[in-house]
Order: structure tokens, then sequence, then C-alpha cells
């Protein structure tokens, strides 16, 4: 393809050479620089991709484009660029054939209900014959391969390539889960969505290296609705008017409130036999019954949203509600069947938000005791470990304190926070710094009408301690354990 054609949709000087030069594959990383390749020097959080300029062409780039010039040997063409992440998005794009424009795209962002909110709709539309691909945080789906994702949201490159899968498979449709990360780094820029999801927001990923601060946060959120067709929001949210000023797109909106278009009512609560659910009826833009196998007033949110986006392409009622019925999702709010005594949960809660949302709505199902298990992450803000143990002292009726990913801390670190945390409360807590041996400890503790949730790994199943990946699966654990505790059974009986 010759760089003239990658480079149409972008705003550019060409410093060097001509841009009449043919490229044979597109490169962000100077280690994966081939001979004939189009070598783009993004920014990364330590050094400019300009440093590995030479480099590159030292391997054969035919090209490169950049923020800053560079000093091109010969007539290498440089192309320079206002900003290189969007360029390499743009340029993806063209390279992969614009896969985007040939799928019907439905892109979620949020602070919390993406993951969900995404596998809802992709459970309807599947049930309803839409054949539909997915990129998510637990997994990319593409038609050709599922595998796990490393990121929410993959670097531009590597989604114009997945939708490329897609569109080579014959899928109709492509859900994404958007992050506030892919909207600040351009990742998803060159792809007008066909539906926009906005689930809900709240001050998260604040930090060195992702946001500044709530006001940056909410304005890379709100650049989806600058870039699809229609909008669907939450209507309920406290930020609703400011995520939806400044839209370019149709509105359409769901929520439990009178305002909402698409309205959640009658819920009801439902459990029993080691299982958490809730039914609904919607009214307004369509009306039927819906029953979820997943727990509290979030999971509605995320089914209305879901609701809406299938409303649009007509997906029928029935299909809507059988999908609805059997939608589980892994590592959120999920049920792992060990006993019909009492309930235990996996979840992905590993901030002071989504844990209090969590046991919040546990709560709603008047357990006997709640039970929480959770650590919280090495090498990251230690404010939160405080604020999750105070959440779960307050809310939890026994809290299990134990390790998560240490990284390079000591697990009896955080766990100190933890704890300096719930000592601000009345919480009943204990300390089991190994994890397999406080799942254990906690099933133990299972009595009739309780919920115990193990939170904070989620879809995760690994450890990452001093710099070392190791595996640890809670599901896996759970059966280990289950299945040790029936053999000590059956060997008393014998």
């Amino acid at each position: 393809m010759l760089l003239s054609s990658l480079l149409e949709d972008l705003q550019y000087t060409c410093l060097n050479g001509s841009t009449d030069v043919e490229i044979k594959g597109v490169a962000y990383d100077s280690r994966n620089v081939e001979p004939g390749s189009l070598f783009v020097c993004i920014r990364g959080t330590a050094r400019d991709g300009g440093a590995y300029a030479e480099e590159a062409v030292k391997k054969g780039a035919a090209a490169l484009v950049a923020e800053k010039p560079v000093k091109m040997p010969g007539s290498v063409p440089c192309i320079q660029v206002a900003n290189a992440r969007s360029a390499l998005a743009h340029i993806a794009a063209a390279w992969f054939g614009h896969p985007a424009r040939r799928l019907i795209t439905i892109g979620i962002t949020g602070t919390k209900g993406k993951t969900t909110t995404a596998h809802m709709i992709r459970e309807i539309l599947e049930g309803a014959g839409w054949r539909t691909g997915m990129l998510g945080t637990v997994s990319h789906m593409t038609g050709k391969r599922t595998f796990p994702a490393e990121n929410t949201t993959p670097e531009s490159y590597l989604v114009q390539k997945y939708l490329a899968e897609m569109v080579e498979a014959g899928l109709q449709c492509a859900v994404m889960e958007v992050s506030s990360q892919a909207l600040k780094q351009s990742r998803v820029e060159g792809i007008q969505f066909d539906y926009g999801v906005f689930t809900n927001i709240e001050p998260d990923h604040i930090a060195p290296g992702e946001h500044a601060d709530f006001t940056e946060y909410l304005e890379c959120k709100k650049k989806l609705f600058r870039q699809c067709r229609v909008g669907i929001a939450n209507r309920d949210d406290r930020h609703f008017e400011e995520f939806t000023g400044g839209r370019t797109c149709v509105l359409e909106t769901f929520g439990l409130s009178a305002e909402a278009e698409l309205r959640a009512e009658k819920l009801r609560l439902i459990s029993g036999g080691g299982r958490l659910g809730i039914s609904f009826e919607t009214s307004g833009l369509l009306e039927f019954q819906a029953e979820l196998s997943l727990p509290g007033r979030f999971s509605v949110y995320n089914a209305l949203a879901a609701i809406a986006v299938c409303r649009r392409l007509g997906v029928t009622k029935a299909s809507m509600r059988q999908a609805l019925r059997r939608v589980k999702v892994r590592g959120r709010v999920e049920t792992v069947p060990v006993s019909e005594r009492y309930t235990l949960l996996i979840d992905y809660a590993h901030n002071a938000m989504s844990l209090k949302s969590l046991l919040q709505t546990l709560r709603e199902y008047r357990p006997a005791r709640l039970i929480c298990l959770f650590g919280c992450g090495g090498n990251r803000d230690r404010n939160r470990r405080f604020e999750m143990g105070e959440i779960s002292g307050q809310l939890a009726d026994l809290t299990v304190i134990t390790s998560d990913n240490p990284r390079d801390e000591e697990p009896e670190a955080i766990m100190a926070d933890i704890r300096e945390g719930i000592r601000k409360t009345e919480g009943r807590y204990v300390e089991i710094p190994d994890r397999k041996a406080a799942v254990a400890w906690a099933m133990e503790q299972g009595e009739p009408g309780d919920i115990i949730v193990l939170a904070g790994k989620g879809h995760e199943d690994y450890q990452l301690i001093k710099g070392k990946k190791y595996p640890m699966d809670e599901r896996v654990l759970v059966r280990e354990i289950f299945a040790s505790r029936k053999k000590c059974a059956d060997s008393r009986k014998r």
C-alpha cells in the first residue's frame, strides 16, 4: 500500500522524501519493525518513540511518522503530525481497510458496568442470530479466536487488526468496551460507532499516568458521544447533564426514574439455593418482563443499556428475555455453586467505589451474614487500601483480609493498611495472608443464609509477586477446597 493512501485522513507535513513509497507493514514498537515498514513514533510513559527512529531505519523502515522532526538518511520519508497516537489510529484503520465501516459497532464507556453490559449485548445479539465479536476487559472474541485481554481497549493498531479479523470471519457486529485511557490515547479514533453507551461515572483512575483529576477523566469519557451516531445514556447518573453536554449524536436514555425513555420498574430480588438474581419490567420505549441471574440494581441498569441497543437492532422481546436469563460474566458477581446453604460469589471489585456498590447490593438480599474477603494491589495508591478497609468494615459482618497482587510490596504491609481502615469502624475481621488458606477459611465459616464474596480478583487467574506471575484462579481454588473437604467427609464416613 502506498504511504500516501495510509495518510489520506491525516493532516501532515512531509519533511523528507516522498509519500509515493510502498509500505509493507505498520509498526509502533521498534522491535517489530521489518524491511518496508512504516514506523509510527508514539509517545510512551517513559520515552518518545522518536528516540528509536534511527534503530527503526537501520532495521529497514521505509518511512517514519513523528511529532517532531527526525533526521533521516537519504530519501526516507519523515511525516510530521500533531499527534502520533491519533495518526496511528487513522493509519491502522486504512491499513486494515477500515473494518469498522463493515460492522455494526457498539462502544461502551463508564466507570462501572462496561464488561457486564458488553456481555449482555453480545449474548442477546448472538441469540438473535447476529454474529457478534467483542473486545473487552476479560477477553477478546474475533470470530477466529478467543483470547485473554491485556488491556480493556487495546492499542489502536490492535483494535483495527481485531476488527479486521471479525470482518474476515463473517461477523456482523462488534461490541467494544472503551476505557477512558483508550479515549485519551486515541485508541478508537477513526471509528464512528453506530451506538455509544454511557453506563455511569464516578471519580476513578485519577493518578499519575492515568488522569490528573475528575474533570479530565470526564472529558475523556465524553469523547465517545462525539464519535457515535446514537448515544444511549444512563439518565439517573448524577453526571448525566455534564456527560451528554457537547454531544454530536442522537440521544436516548435509560434508567429507573420517570425522566428515562426506557425505564425499569417493579424490581424484585430473587434468592435461594445458592443463587441470587433480580426480575423487573420495562416501560416507555419497550414493555416486557425480564429476569437476570445476576444480582442487584446495577445489573438492571446494565440490562437496560443492553436492551436499548438491541431494541434498535430489531431484536425480539423473546430473544432478549431468554438471553438475559442465562447471561453470566466471569468475575462479575459470578456465583460459584458450592452449597445450597450459603451463596459464594466472585467479583472484580478492586477499589472503594466498586466494593461499596457490591456490598450495598448484597445487603439488599438480607443475608444472615455478609462475609467479604479481599486484598489490595501492591505498588498502587495506599489510600485505596484504607478506603476499602473502612467500607468493608462498615458493610460486611466479617472481613477476611488477605493478599491480592502484592507485586514488589510485602503482603503483610498491604494488609496492615487495610486493617487501619477497618479499625475506623466496629467491623470484625481476620487476617490470613495466603489467599487459598483465606478462601478455605471463609468457606468453612459458611452458615445457612450467608453470602460470601471473594472480591478483587474477578476474572484474573494469576497473582503478581516480586516480578513474577503465578497461576491462581479462585474458581480452581474453590473447586480444590470443595473436593478436599468432600474427600475428608467421605473418609470419615468409612
